[in-house]
């Protein structure tokens, strides 16, 4: 009874240390997301940064950390110049079709005009009118202040840009001592399970992380070039914001409403229906899916994580609840890691014979 109970405290006192780590993570993830970020930026180039030094045979780590950062802004260079000059031209492209229709000198296709009707047939513009006569003289008031609080925020988002970057330096440099302090964290009596803890989410991340960042850029590469066949406007932005969004299990379908705009500004020029284009655009969406999915994700992942597709959607929404953006990059390793520990001691608990 007396080995139960120390149980019973043991257990409740790392549940508390646990709501406690989640409370705190969740309070200061403001500051914590920069290094968050720079930790997996470090560890996806990790890679990069070994095959430097073997390049290199530099001793230390300094020198191929910092080829490593020359390589990934020569390549996030090259893309800005090559891709660049038609972005600029697609986005003065549908400002001049948004022109020419505000000023009327190009027709309203007729879906438009049957939109337009239904609204003014059925909202009554003098409300909405009367509802802003109200703020206007609030509005006149904060915008001194709104103005203090953008110019603000832009000064910390420029700041914390430049602390990630400085926190891959250093991250980069260090990485292996980085590793061999997180065992000094641990109790020496506890360090051979923490450590085997350790193991298995390392396990985790590399079969994750690193392979879902492969599949990212294969689905990027089919993004663009499928865009880019069907002729939808600023195609190579598109392909990259889904390829950025694949790290995150099926948010690439977000993007479907920035296409379906894309495609309604530019069918207003005449040139295109809305429904044709966006039939070819949801086909690139079909066609590229089937091929990560049932091609490349099988080869690359080997289906490590093992997680069905609802359990994936309900880690992804408490853990981002839980601690915002750095809690769904974490999601699925996590759960991952809970999934197998609860398999492996309270499914299918060890025997009292077996050695520990």
């Amino acid at each position: 009874a007396e080995s139960l109970s120390q149980v019973a405290v043991t257990e409740i006192i790392g549940v508390v240390l646990a709501t406690g780590v989640v409370l705190l993570l969740r309070y200061l993830s403001g500051v914590l997301l920069p290094f968050v970020v720079a930790c997996f930026i470090s560890y996806l180039l990790q890679p990069v940064v070994d095959f430097n030094r073997r390049l290199t045979h530099a001793r230390g780590r300094a020198l191929p950390s910092v080829l490593t950062l020359v390589d990934a802004s020569v390549v996030v260079a090259l893309v800005i110049y090559i891709f660049l000059p038609s972005i600029v031209r697609d986005l003065d492209m549908l400002g001049g079709i948004l022109r020419s229709v505000s000023e009327g000198s190009k027709p309203m296709p007729r879906f438009v005009l049957v939109a337009v009707d239904f609204i003014e047939r059925y909202f009554d513009p003098d409300n909405l009118v009367s509802l802003l006569d109200g703020s206007q003289i609030t509005d006149l008031l904060s915008k001194g202040s709104s103005l203090l609080e953008e110019s603000l925020d832009i000064v910390t988002g420029l700041v914390s840009v430049l602390l990630t970057l400085i926190y891959i330096v250093f991250i980069l440099i260090d990485y292996p001592q980085i590793c061999h302090g997180l065992k000094l964290i641990f109790p020496a009596k506890y360090r051979s399970r923490a450590m085997a803890v350790v193991h298995d989410v390392e396990h985790s991340m590399n079969s994750y992380f690193r392979g879902q960042g492969l599949v990212a850029l294969c689905a990027m590469v089919f993004y663009c070039i499928g865009f880019s066949f069907v002729g939808l406007p600023l195609a190579v932005p598109m392909g990259l914001l889904v390829g950025i969004l694949y790290m995150i299990p099926y948010f690439q379908y977000i993007t479907l409403v920035p296409v379906a705009v894309i495609c309604f500004i530019y069918t207003l020029g005449g040139t295109e229906a809305f429904m044709p284009l966006m039939g070819k655009c949801i086909l690139v969406y079909a066609l590229s899916q089937s091929v990560c999915d049932y091609v490349i994700t099988p080869h690359v992942m080997k289906r490590e994580m093992g997680l069905n597709p609802a359990v994936i959607l309900l880690s992804l929404s408490v853990w981002g609840t839980l601690l915002g953006i750095i809690g769904m990059i974490i999601a699925l390793p996590a759960t991952a890691l809970i999934m197998a520990y609860y398999k492996k001691y309270i499914s299918n608990p060890p025997s009292s014979g077996a050695k520990r």
